[in-house]
């Protein structure tokens, strides 16, 4: 059940930051959803490996490279959902800027 809210979140809030944002389109609402799980699927496959290799640049950044690995898991789920596009590599940063932030806003608030 909370798998369930979490992804009913996620596409509301894509669906929202794509009708708000310019350069952020999203055709359909099945195609919010399947943004959602593919996001959802990135983060918890993709993203721990990522960050494993990129230890050292993260230490030093302080941690701002995390917005960079952020950005391409988006981009990368812009290349593999059809209906889902994102203009630009900036558009895409804060697209994931916004969708983490109110996420956890959300997800804070709706606790079981």
């Amino acid at each position: 059940m909370n798998l369930l809210k979490r992804l009913l979140i996620s596409t509301i809030i894509v669906i929202l930051l794509s009708y708000f944002m310019p350069g952020v389109q999203v055709d359909k609402i099945t195609t919010a959803v399947v943004v959602a799980v593919v996001l959802g699927l990135l983060n918890t496959f993709l993203k721990p490996i990522l960050v494993f290799f990129t230890m050292p640049i993260t230490f030093f950044t302080l941690e701002l490279f995390l917005l960079v690995i952020n950005t391409i898991i988006v981009l990368l789920c812009d290349y593999l959902v059809d209906g889902f596009d994102i203009d630009s590599f900036l558009t895409a940063m804060f697209f994931s800027v916004l969708l983490s932030v109110s996420e956890w806003v959300l997800y804070k608030f709706i606790k079981d």
